[in-house]
C-alpha cells in the first residue's frame, strides 16, 4: 500500500511538473541577451522629459545612408559581434559566423540554435532616427548610430519578431514578453537622449505610461 501512494504521489508530481513546463513556469532562458544595461526609470524619466517633441518627417530616408554592419575586430563585423555576444556557448568559424549556439530572445522569449533565426535589431530603428533628427546628421555619425556597441541599441531577437516591428516605435510597438518593457523603454530613451533625438507626441505619451510603471 505504501508503494501505492508512493508511486502515486510520483506520478502527481510528474503531472504537475509537466503543467508547469507547458505553462512557462519552469522555463527559463537557456541564453540571455547581454544588451548594455540602460539607465534607470528615474533617470530615463528625467532624459524623457528633456526631449525635444516634434512632428516626424522621413523625407529623403535611406536605409543605406546608415552603414552596417561594419568590421568591429578582425573578420567579425556588428552583427556577428552581436551574436556572440548574446548568445550563450557560441562558436564561430574563421570567418566570424557562428555556428552553434544558443540564444534567447528578449522581445518574446523564444530560444534558437541557429544564427539564421535571429536578426539583430536597431532598438531605435534606423527609419525612426532619421525621422527624429538624423538626417542632419554626417554619414560617420550615422554609421555609428547603426553600429553602437556601447549604448543599448543593438540586440539579437528572433527574426520575424523584428521584422513585424519594423520602423515602429513604442506608441505602435512594443515587445509581447511584457517583463522586458521596461527594459526596452528605458533603452529607447537613453538611446534617443545620448544621440540628441526628438520624439513626437504619441511616441512621448507611451514612453511615460510604460515608465511610470518601471
Amino acid at each position: 500500500m505504501r508503494k501505492f501512494y508512493a508511486r502515486r504521489r510520483l506520478s502527481v508530481l510528474a503531472a504537475v511538473i509537466g503543467l508547469a513546463t507547458m505553462t512557462g513556469l519552469f522555463n527559463a532562458p537557456t541564453a540571455a541577451a547581454a544588451l548594455p544595461t540602460p539607465v534607470s526609470a528615474a533617470t530615463a524619466r528625467s532624459y524623457l522629459a528633456s526631449l525635444t517633441v516634434a512632428t516626424e518627417d522621413r523625407t529623403g530616408y535611406n536605409r543605406d545612408l546608415f552603414p552596417h554592419w561594419i568590421t568591429i575586430s578582425g573578420a567579425c563585423n556588428t552583427r556577428e559581434t552581436v551574436l556572440k555576444r548574446d548568445g550563450s556557448n557560441v562558436v564561430t568559424d574563421s570567418a566570424c559566423a557562428s555556428t552553434s549556439g544558443s540564444w534567447y530572445s528578449q522581445y518574446d522569449g523564444a530560444t534558437w540554435t541557429a544564427a539564421s533565426d535571429l536578426d539583430i535589431d536597431h532598438l531605435v530603428p534606423l527609419a525612426e532616427a532619421w525621422d527624429s533628427g538624423a538626417d542632419s546628421w554626417t554619414t560617420s555619425r550615422r554609421q555609428a548610430f547603426a553600429n553602437d556597441l556601447t549604448r543599448p541599441q543593438l540586440i539579437a531577437v528572433t527574426d520575424n519578431v523584428n521584422q513585424a516591428k519594423g520602423d515602429q516605435d513604442p506608441a505602435t510597438w512594443m515587445p509581447s514578453r511584457t517583463a522586458y518593457r521596461c527594459t526596452y523603454v528605458r533603452a529607447w530613451v537613453q538611446v534617443k537622449y545620448y544621440y540628441g533625438l526628438s520624439v513626437d507626441s504619441a511616441e512621448k505619451s507611451a514612453l511615460t505610461n510604460y515608465l511610470s510603471a518601471c
